[in-house]
């Protein structure tokens, strides 16, 4: 079986001014916590598992890292909207399990407790007031950090990222599901491809 999924997401997570999950460093909080609690919503725009359409179909991860990434010991649970059908919902649940392959296979290894997979309402919003909501666990607003050009501050090629670029800045809100609470600091924004056949070096891709 093969997928190939793209499409726009936003993060935010408990870390303090800059996550270093994406390259494998120590979590760390305002409060001098070490682990990261986060949220992160994809909006799929266009993609598939198999026969499958996924095109429109929205979906939250959430995870806490107790430590850096390759530490392991990872616990994850998801929310897929309530608008997916059925058979969506399966074929995503497949791909973010590691069943499919891909990054998302080469990431399970990491994983020590799977929380489990809601249904509900998730959706991204864009423009000034940018953001993530997911009905009754978490509302996030997202403010990228911006240089002296006044564009939007960049990372790029880090090792566990969800693109090969990604904007990062601030996020507020909250967020309380699976047991995980935390409050947002961090946040984190871009256009993602993930696919079961993803080409060498490609981000999540070098576990």
């Amino acid at each position: 079986m093969t997928y190939s999924i793209s499409g726009h997401y936003i993060a935010g997570c408990s870390c303090a001014v800059i996550c270093g999950c994406p390259v494998d460093a120590q979590p760390r909080d305002a409060r001098g916590g070490t682990e990261c609690r986060g949220t992160a919503v994809f909006h799929i725009a266009d993609g598939r598992l198999d026969e499958v359409d996924l095109s429109g179909v929205d979906f939250a991860f959430y995870n806490l890292f107790p430590s850096n990434l390759t530490a392991g010991d990872w616990k994850v649970g998801v929310v897929i909207d309530t608008a997916a059908s059925d058979a969506q919902a399966d074929a995503v649940g497949r791909i973010l399990s590691g069943q499919e392959g891909g990054p998302f296979g080469e990431l399970a290894q990491f994983i020590g407790e799977f929380l489990g997979t809601e249904r509900g309402a998730v959706s991204l919003s864009g423009g000034e007031q940018r953001g993530l909501s997911v009905e009754g666990h978490t509302q996030l607003t997202y403010e990228p950090l911006r240089g002296a050009d006044g564009t939007p501050t960049t990372v790029t090629n880090a090792m566990f990222g969800f693109a090969p670029e990604y904007g990062i800045g601030k996020a507020t809100g909250s967020s309380d599901a699976f047991g995980l609470s935390y409050e947002p600091s961090y946040g984190e924004e871009a256009d993602f491809v993930f696919a079961s056949e993803q080409e060498a070096g490609a981000p999540m891709a070098r576990a």
